[in-house]
C-alpha cells in the first residue's frame, strides 16, 4: 500500500475532526503508520475546519498539510472551492450533495455524490452524515474495514458513547453502500 493521504473538510460542528480521529485510529489499529493534522478556522461552530489524515505502511515524517491528496471527504460548498484541486489525478473525491450543489469542474479524477446529511436526516440524527461520508471512504478504498472504524469508536469515544455505535454502524453500513451504487462522475 502506498501512503493515503485525506483531506476532510466541512464547517465546525459537522464531526470533521472526529472523523478523522477515527479514521487515524482505525489505521493504527491495522498496525499502519498514522497522523492527523486538524486545522480550524476563527471561529470554531459554522467556521472552517479540515483535517490531514495519512496513513501508511512506512514511517510518517511529520503531521503535514496536503497538497496532493489522494483522498477528500468534502461536506460544503466552501471546502469543494478549496480542496478540489488538492487531489492528485485519478484520486478520490466524496461530496456530500445534500448540501453542495455544483458540480466538480476536473475531469481526471474519481467523484462520488453522496446524499450525507438527507441520509443521516433519515437516520434521524444529522450528526452522522460525517459517518455517511466515512463510510463510502471505507468502501471506496477499502483502507480498514467498517468492523475496525467501529472499534477504533468504542476507542476514540470510550463507554460513555457505545449507546450511539448502532446508529453510527447503520450510518457507515449506507454510507458504504451507497458508494457501491453510485457510478463516479
Amino acid at each position: 500500500m502506498a501512503t493515503e493521504k485525506v483531506i476532510m473538510a466541512g464547517f465546525g460542528g459537522q464531526g470533521i475532526m472526529s472523523a478523522g480521529q477515527l479514521l487515524a485510529y482505525a489505521g493504527m489499529l491495522k498496525d499502519k503508520e498514522v497522523s492527523w493534522l486538524p486545522s480550524y478556522g476563527p471561529e470554531m461552530r459554522g467556521g472552517a475546519a479540515n483535517c490531514a489524515v495519512m496513513i501508511s505502511d512506512s514511517p510518517i515524517g511529520s503531521p503535514i498539510i496536503i497538497n496532493d491528496a489522494t483522498s477528500a471527504i468534502i461536506m460544503n460548498l466552501p471546502s469543494l472551492d478549496k480542496f478540489e484541486n488538492s487531489v492528485v489525478e485519478d484520486g478520490v473525491l466524496i461530496v456530500n450533495s445534500s448540501l453542495v450543489k455544483r458540480k466538480v469542474s476536473r475531469d481526471d479524477i474519481r467523484v462520488y455524490y453522496i446524499k450525507a446529511t438527507d441520509i443521516a436526516n433519515e437516520l434521524g440524527n444529522s450528526r452522522v452524515a460525517n459517518m455517511v461520508l466515512l463510510g463510502a471512504y471505507i468502501e471506496i478504498t477499502k483502507i480498514v474495514g467498517i468492523d475496525t472504524a467501529l472499534e477504533a469508536f468504542k476507542k476514540v469515544y470510550g463507554p460513555s458513547k457505545e449507546h450511539l455505535l448502532p446508529l453510527n454502524k447503520k450510518a457507515l453500513e449506507i454510507g458504504a453502500a451507497e458508494a457501491r451504487q453510485t457510478n463516479f462522475k
